[in-house]
């Protein structure tokens, strides 16, 4: 699988997918992405009790210098 960037709806449906217990593996290959995407997302975007919030992980790449660029 080729690199992707998650769009929003993505972020949502990994929030779920965990609250659901499934694995970074199942994850990718519900979402068409790499697990290690939904690892890195996960890792880079946790809060505090290793809790996944896609709206954080949204707004952060909002604000990213990289997406201003497009």
């Amino acid at each position: 699988m080729s690199y992707k960037q998650l769009i929003e709806g993505q972020r949502y449906q990994i929030e779920a997918y965990l609250r659901e217990g499934f694995s970074y593996r199942e994850i990718g290959k519900r979402l068409q992405v790499s697990h290690s995407t939904i690892s890195l997302e996960v890792r880079r975007n946790r809060i505090r009790d290793n809790h996944y919030l896609p709206e954080v992980a949204h707004a952060k790449m909002s604000t990213s210098p990289l997406m201003r660029q497009c």
